[in-house]
Formats: structure tokens, C-alpha cells, sequence
């Protein structure tokens, strides 16, 4: 079950966090991985992770939020694989604010990474896909676009966004065999948890951590291992008949609290 074998598959944000979980577990499952990763030195590292074990993937230096250079890099993967099956828009930045506490520049920074960098995959991979018979989208969206989270302003509004785009898509390409879900995580104990703590409440971050982590009823964060999975699950085939979804994966968060 769940063999990506002959499947490309690109990630966005492959790098580190969720993105690189992903990136590695659908190598390990078969995948040729392409990783789109603004940061080029962390998407090699993850590159030679998967090497080290025998899969296969390449590395692409691209800003998502740069059409041109997004349509560039596609039409390079698609030219050396000649085909797209999978593609998982990873790559995004957080904001900690309320509404007075965003700038104008802080909402066109999220906005122009979260949501226009993830119509710009769209665009690109939805358009390769078809040339490839169909495919399956993977958007990582957020509790935050479907609940009030405190301070979190124009991150939930860019994933908010996220969440519509995959319904639209989902809805519109469904007749040429492309599924599109999205999946919305809570706290994810990644790197840039322990930056935020380690920036915000230095000398704090354990207590701080330990806090942060019981505001899930399941009393933990989540990992980036736990969210690769459920998106391995959602690009295989044996979830052939879900599109159109968006899965909390949350310890609880949303229904529970």
C-alpha cells in the first residue's frame, strides 16, 4: 500500500519542517521528488538524506512567490521526467499578530508567499498534470483558516485562502482526473517553534514549550513525521476517491477543546 513508485512528485518547501518529512517519506515510498525550496542549501541537505538511502530527488532554487521563475522551474521538471503526478505546496511563512499589530508591508509579505505562491504552483502544476493524464494536489493549510486563533491575523487569512483555493480547484478539475485536498496541522513542533521561543521568551522556552504544547486536548504538539503521513495517504492511490476534503490533523484542537 502506498507505493509512489513512477510517480514524480514535487514538494514545495522540502527543505525543513513538514515539507522535508514529506519530501523524504515519498522517496522512501517510491517517489521521484523534486523539492522547490527558496532556501537552497537546506533543500541539497535534504536531497542528500534521500540519496544517502537509495531514493531519488533533485533540488530547484525557487521564490514560489515569482511566477516567471515558478513556471520556469516546472517546465524543467516535467521536461526531465516527462510527467507530474503529485504535487504538494509545503512552502509558507507564519506572522504573529493581530489586525492593529500587522503592517501593511507584514500582510503583503504573507500574502505574497502563502497565497500567491501557492497559486503560482497551482497554475504551473495543474497545467503539467493535464499534460500528464491528471494528478493529486496536497495543500498544507491551517486550524488557524478555519478557527479565531489569537494573534494570528494574516496567517489565518493566507490560509483561509489556501483552504478556498483547494476547494476551487478541486471542483473545477475534477472531470480531468486531478484531486486536490488539504490538510490543516495545529502546532507542529518544527524549527520554527523553537525559534519563535528561543527569540520571544529566551530562557523560557521549555516552560513556554510545555504550554504551548497543552493547549491540544491530545497534550502534545504534532510532528513533521505524523503530517508526512496523512499526506502520503491523500497523494496515493488508495485515496483515489477523496478530493475536495481538508483534513485536521490537530491533536484534538478543533472538535475537542
Amino acid at each position: 500500500m502506498f507505493n509512489l513508485s513512477g510517480k514524480t512528485a514535487v514538494v514545495t518547501g522540502g527543505g525543513s519542517g513538514i515539507g522535508k518529512a514529506i519530501a523524504i517519506l515519498f522517496a522512501k515510498q517510491g517517489a521521484d521528488v523534486a523539492i522547490i525550496e527558496l532556501n537552497q542549501a537546506n533543500a541539497e541537505a535534504t536531497v542528500s538524506q534521500i540519496t544517502s538511502m537509495g531514493g531519488k530527488a533533485t533540488s530547484y532554487a525557487c521564490d514560489v512567490s515569482r511566477q516567471t521563475d515558478v513556471q520556469s522551474v516546472f517546465e524543467a521538471i516535467f521536461t526531465k521526467t516527462g510527467n507530474l503526478h503529485i504535487l504538494v505546496n509545503s512552502a509558507g511563512i507564519s506572522h504573529i499578530g493581530n489586525l492593529e499589530k500587522t503592517t501593511e508591508s507584514d500582510f503583503d509579505r504573507i500574502f505574497t508567499v502563502n497565497v500567491k505562491g501557492v497559486y503560482n504552483c497551482l497554475l504551473a502544476g495543474v497545467e503539467n498534470m493535464k499534460k500528464s493524464g491528471g494528478g493529486v494536489i496536497l495543500n498544507l493549510a491551517s486550524v488557524a483558516g478555519t478557527l479565531g486563533i489569537p494573534d494570528r491575523f494574516a496567517y489565518s487569512m493566507s490560509k483561509g485562502a489556501v483552504l478556498s483555493m483547494t476547494l476551487s480547484v478541486a471542483r473545477d478539475y475534477i472531470n480531468q482526473n486531478i484531486r486536490c485536498n488539504c490538510i490543516s496541522p495545529g502546532r507542529v513542533h518544527t524549527p520554527f517553534v523553537d525559534d519563535f521561543l528561543k527569540k520571544n521568551y529566551p530562557g523560557q522556552e521549555q516552560e513556554m514549550f510545555d504550554k504551548l504544547s497543552k493547549t491540544q486536548p491530545i497534550g502534545r504538539m504534532g510532528t513533521p513525521d505524523e503530517m508526512a503521513a496523512l499526506a502520503l495517504y491523500l497523494c496515493s492511490d488508495e485515496a483515489g476517491f477523496v478530493t475536495g476534503s481538508d483534513y485536521n490533523i490537530d491533536g484534538g484542537f478543533v472538535r475537542l477543546k
